[in-house]
């Protein structure tokens, strides 16, 4: 019988060959080289190295093989360069045989502005006919080891080819990671700044509280032990070291908190004045809004340093007894009481701002935690610096050379928020903002009614 030539055999002959994963090549067997390599093999990629010395090239990962740059070029279509920018030069040596491919360039520099150009623009020079795409240089060789976290799961890339970046993107997607495409390859030099920067999103936060801590600082101090050294002449500098910094931290810490809320607020009155949520907030708010949880988190750092003063201990050392007295003994009792619940939700707000809690919190938990929760703090926060101070104000003796007491200055800012957050609270408030909110918007309406007038 014979067989008719037009049939198709649906099996492959060789099946293993039908199955063979895809060879990706890395230029580069250092430290980032190996984790990459390792990472791409435990999701199914078949890895070869290209080096100068293949035969010792150090320890690779099982599995993996090693030869020269280029017998691994032309073996895989998507080629890493996980060396410096100083060793590309013999890149342009391999210009042929990179001719079309993808070209990963995971490089990154010690400072800013080291060179002229960003180092994927420089790659892209000495090898025109291949496709550059940035990516990866955001990532540590141990992240790639231990699999992305919720702090570095993010991949930035860019490049010229729609192509070339949907490969690689492919791939990333495939080890765990979460892309954002930041355009062509202009962008290369911003994405190299990445790992450069220290902290950018505490910037400001830190610059607040370190003028904060200072401002009150120097503020007490003056009023405290130089006004004590001028009118009495008593040397009270031993306080400079702790009791004084008591004072400061529960100030700066309050301030701090309710700076977390004040944005909020005022962004809540903007859309009330501007009848819709479709317009931007100004680039301060918006810089504001943004390092709200750093703020936050500072805050909680300086209420953690607040030691409340043992006022029984300095009685009992000074020998003094005092009759009791029962409004004394519920303003203390309240004092505390507030205190500590302030302070219990506080540390519950830093708990749930943490990645691995928020990601398992719902967003209307997460907003109920950190919205009305939020707020709470806030107030118990307040109060217990309203029971401090208690009559205090009434006291001349509180006003050294015409100047405020300390709480009576950080009470100011979470004041007005707790006001201003009331007033926002009225129904007739309350429904104006929601509807805004969901899509309402003012200018529609206003254009609906001068349509029909002229209908």
């Amino acid at each position: 019988m014979s067989k008719n030539p037009e049939s198709v055999s649906l099996c492959p002959l060789n099946s293993a060959a039908a199955t063979e994963p895809e060879p990706l090549c890395i230029f580069g067997t250092g430290d980032l080289g190996r984790s990459l390599g390792q990472r791409l093999l435990q999701s199914g990629y078949r890895v070869v190295y290209g080096s100068r010395k293949p035969h010792s090239c150090g320890p690779l990962p099982p599995g993996t093989q090693a030869m020269s740059h280029s017998a691994a070029a032309q073996s895989a279509a998507l080629v890493f360069i996980c060396i410096h920018r100083e060793h590309y030069n013999f890149l342009e040596t391999l210009a042929p045989q990179l001719q079309g491919k993808v070209l990963v360039d995971v490089s990154n520099n010690l400072k800013k502005n080291l060179y002229p150009e960003a180092n994927a623009e420089y790659l892209q020079r000495l090898v025109p006919g291949a496709h550059v795409v940035k990516a990866f240089n955001t990532l540590s060789a141990w992240t790639l080891q231990n699999g992305p976290s919720d702090a570095n799961r993010q991949v930035y890339l860019c490049g010229n080819s729609a192509e070339a970046k949907q490969a690689v993107a492919e791939t990333a997607t495939k080890l765990g990671f979460t892309v954002l495409d930041r355009g062509s390859l202009c962008a290369a030099r911003e994405l190299e700044d990445f790992p450069l920067q220290l902290f950018p999103e505490w910037r400001l936060p830190l610059r607040i509280a370190v003028g904060l801590t200072a401002f009150f600082y120097f503020y007490l101090l003056i009023r405290i032990v130089i006004y004590t050294y001028v009118q009495k002449g008593d040397d009270i500098s031993f306080r400079i070291m702790v009791s004084l910094a008591n004072k400061v931290f529960p100030i700066v810490s309050l301030i701090m908190l309710s700076l977390c809320y004040l944005p909020g607020v005022i962004a809540a009155f903007l859309q009330l004045y501007r009848g819709t949520k479709y317009r931007r907030f100004p680039d301060w708010l918006d810089r504001w809004m943004l390092c709200r949880k750093q703020l936050g988190l500072l805050a909680l750092a300086f209420a953690f340093l607040h030691k409340h003063p043992v006022v029984l201990f300095i009685k009992i050392k000074e020998n003094k007894t005092s009759a009791f007295d029962s409004a004394l003994a519920w303003r203390s009792d309240s004092f505390l009481s507030t205190g500590i619940l302030g302070f219990g939700l506080y540390v519950l707000l830093g708990i749930t701002s943490l990645p691995s809690v928020s990601n398992a919190l719902s967003w209307r938990e997460f907003s109920f935690v950190q919205s009305k929760l939020g707020y709470l703090t806030l107030f118990f926060c307040t109060l217990h610096t309203y029971l401090y101070g208690w009559n205090k104000f009434l006291k001349p003796t509180s006003y050294p050379w015409y100047t405020l007491p300390g709480y009576l200055l950080c009470l100011i800012v979470p004041t007005v928020v707790l006001v201003l957050k009331f007033l926002l609270l009225l129904p007739c408030m309350d429904r104006s903002l929601t509807r805004i909110r969901q899509g309402w918007d003012r200018t529609n309406k206003v254009d609906d009614g001068e349509k029909s007038l002229l209908a």
